[in-house]
């Protein structure tokens, strides 16, 4: 057998494994100032603020700059000098807020607010299907802004934390609605939600077993009324019977049984929720005509376009409409109605965002490594990017990750 030949290597190669080594030590990127607007809300109904001082004086201790527009969170009972004394620039136009980086509302945009939002600038709001339009999209694209849907964004675990957190307090809030419009002087039946001794208690129906429905009967449980809930999927069914540790009465979305509980019921209670497009419609005009008088409808969903064929879009000044002698409650912004709760619970949902996007650099920087950031945006710098929002309006959409990774 023929000796292999060895081919010499120069020292350097082989001894410099001996040697001391210069350790390497990940470098961790820079943190960089952002700079957050937070307009005053214009619409009347609109209670909330999207952060509040100690979420401000968090984000001013990391170094970015908060400014914030005064009386924006006066309904909240956040007076201006308690923004300021926690270093906040308090700002006296809504032009000087609309120079930010960021803007935060917990309210669509207006046309108006649309008109002086600056070229670049990330947007996180709310979008209402019910209001939107063709034109609103167009004039939004115009701006090459990067718009997100607060209700869209989605946590590590693939959940909807602002929906969660609204929904809590839409569930509690929808019951002691409920049990105040079936009283006399609101036009109701006159009667009590949980009953009395002798006297049954009211039938309320639930459609969804979601976060809305798990504390939708919590409380009516909490008062004894009889509640039903429905929903096709079974397991969030089992979820809410294993949550609660008791037996609720439950079935799937069957026409015939639904039909049956809905015109025998005092309170129907709308709670579906769409991951990304409207809320499908469950219940028809027609078995709507068939309820009670004085019988109580709140469509919770109404945001993502409501799930009963008679919903129309109503206001906290004037929440209710009369239709087949059914009292409809259709307020979007429902937790409104406990601004302070709401901002806070807002608020501690934003800040974490807002503090990794200062340690990667922005929004626009967070978004290549946040999957759940990705979900929310609905515009990219001039491109509609929800397939629904597209499909809706016949306008052309473009999928984000091609944008993004185009854009690498």
């Amino acid at each position: 057998m023929a000796k292999q030949k060895r081919i010499p290597l120069p020292k350097e190669f082989t001894e410099s494994q001996m040697q001391t080594q210069t350790e390497m030590l990940q470098v961790r990127k820079k943190s960089k100032q952002l700079f957050i607007g937070i307009p005053k809300e214009e619409s009347p109904s609109e209670n909330r603020v999207a952060l509040v001082p100690a979420s401000v004086a968090s984000l001013i201790a990391h170094g970015h700059r908060v400014v914030i527009e005064t009386g924006a969170g006066t309904k909240s009972a956040y007076a201006d000098n308690k923004y300021s004394e926690v270093g906040a620039d308090i700002a006296y136009s809504k032009e000087q807020v609309y120079k930010s980086d960021i803007i935060l509302k917990v309210s669509p945009l207006t046309m108006d607010e649309i008109d002086i939002c600056q070229t670049g600038q990330t947007i996180i709001s709310p979008i209402q299907i019910p209001s939107l339009s063709a034109d609103y999209i167009h004039k939004l694209k115009e701006k090459k802004v990067i718009a997100l849907a607060m209700e869209y964004i989605q946590d590590e675990v693939g959940s909807y934390p602002v929906v969660r957190i609204m929904s809590e307090i839409a569930g509690t809030s929808a019951v002691t609605t409920a049990a105040a419009l079936l009283s006399k002087s609101r036009g109701g039946k006159g009667i009590l939600l949980g009953g009395v001794s002798g006297v049954p208690p009211v039938k309320v129906v639930i459609l969804g077993a979601g976060v809305v429905a798990e504390f939708a009967i919590r409380a009516c449980l909490g008062v004894g009324a009889d509640t039903r809930v429905f929903d096709n999927n079974v397991y969030k069914l089992m979820r809410l019977q294993n949550i609660l540790g008791q037996r609720l009465n439950t079935s799937t979305l069957n026409p015939m049984q639904l039909e049956k509980e809905i015109i025998s019921a005092e309170v129907v209670i709308g709670a579906i929720h769409s991951e990304s497009s409207r809320t499908p419609l469950i219940v028809s005009e027609d078995i709507i005509s068939k309820m009670k008088d004085g019988s109580v409808l709140i469509d919770v969903s109404i945001d993502q376009g409501g799930c009963f064929e008679t919903s129309q879009l109503t206001t906290i000044e004037k929440p209710t409409f009369e239709k087949h002698g059914v009292i409809h409650y259709c307020v979007p912004n429902i937790a409104s109605q406990v601004p302070r709760t709401a901002s806070i619970a807002v608020s501690n949902i934003l800040t974490p965002i807002l503090l990794q996007a200062g340690t990667s650099g922005s929004i626009e920087d967070l978004l290549y490594q946040h999957k759940g950031l990705r979900h929310g945006v609905y515009i990219y710098k001039g491109t509609l990017t929800n397939a629904y929002l597209g499909k809706r309006y016949g306008i052309h959409c473009t999928n984000l990750d091609l944008l993004i990774a185009s854009a690498m």
